[in-house]
């Protein structure tokens, strides 16, 4: 009978031959998901364990190239676990370019956070558990990534409200109190983009990923409508596609922002942009 150590360097290969260049870190993944031990334990040298058919599911299902992330229902993001599945954009580690930014450059003891297009809320849970702000909204017009977003605050005993409805509401945005971050990984990827996706990605939301023929749609839009939600110098933050930084930091600066800025991730690319909102009049009302 064939050892759990041999399905494991068997899962590896057939990772390896349907083009997988994380074979071995993904079989690690998915063979403690399947088990509850990993490849180290003693255990492993057993012939068979419960989990032994699931585990071969996940495999099967990995080198379909459905993503690790769904298949383990669970991900970790700047320090935090968060549920996803299907209907979720997947946290990814050049979104906590976007909160180090946010963290770095933060004027308040105490603020008010809104978290647009928030999906997961691994965005909200990550600022709240590093901010301790006064209130976190996270809005999400989609239903599945809502309930993701749901799941995600009870998981983390977070105080994060969660507001449904499209972010460009009129109605919505006049509901939401003057913020002193308001902060968004809005869909940006190009007409282009969406034509060369990556087979994995392609399992994720569309309408979490096409920011329109340019990829700048929401950054207009968001930036247009969300400047007056501001609190005095209160911050605009977005994630931004590899090559858009520029774009988007003029886009601010048309809209009135000062201190505008962009921020490298650990690859060097530019992948966060920010700006404060200080015209006259633009006063906290809580």
């Amino acid at each position: 009978m064939v050892s759990l150590k041999e399905e494991y360097k068997s899962a590896i290969k057939q990772l390896r031959d349907s083009g997988n260049d994380n074979a071995d870190f993904d079989a690690g993944q998915l063979f403690t998901c399947a088990f509850g031990f990993d490849i180290h334990s003693p255990k492993a040298e057993a012939e068979t364990a419960q989990g032994l058919v699931a585990f071969k599911m996940m495999i099967q299902k990995r080198c379909g190239g459905y993503p690790l992330q769904y298949i383990l229902g669970e991900w970790e993001f700047y320090g935090i676990t968060v549920k996803v599945g299907e209907g979720v954009l997947i946290p990814r580690q050049d979104t906590e370019t976007l909160v180090e930014a946010v963290i770095r450059k933060n004027r308040n003891k105490s603020p008010v956070i809104v978290d647009l297009c928030s999906g997961s809320g691994c965005i909200a849970l990550a600022l709240e558990k590093e901010l301790s702000p006064k209130e976190v909204y996270a809005v999400e017009k989609s239903e599945k990534a809502a309930y993701f977003l749901n799941e995600n605050i009870r998981l983390n005993n977070s105080s994060v409200k969660l507001i449904k409805g499209d972010c460009l509401e009129k109605v919505l945005i006049d509901s939401l109190p003057a913020a002193d971050i308001i902060v968004c990984n809005p869909p940006y990827l190009t007409k282009e983009d969406m034509d060369q996706l990556q087979r994995e990605v392609t399992y994720e939301p569309e309408e979490a990923l096409f920011g329109g023929e340019d990829g700048l749609d929401f950054y207009r839009d968001i930036t247009r409508a969300y400047k007056t939600r501001l609190a005095h110098n209160g911050m605009l933050a977005f994630e931004v596609g590899y090559t858009q930084a520029e774009e988007v930091m003029e886009i601010l600066i048309q809209a009135g922002f000062e201190d505008v800025r962009a921020y490298e991730d650990y690859c060097g690319v530019k992948r966060a942009v920010l700006g404060f909102y200080t015209e006259k009049g633009n006063v906290k009302v809580y």
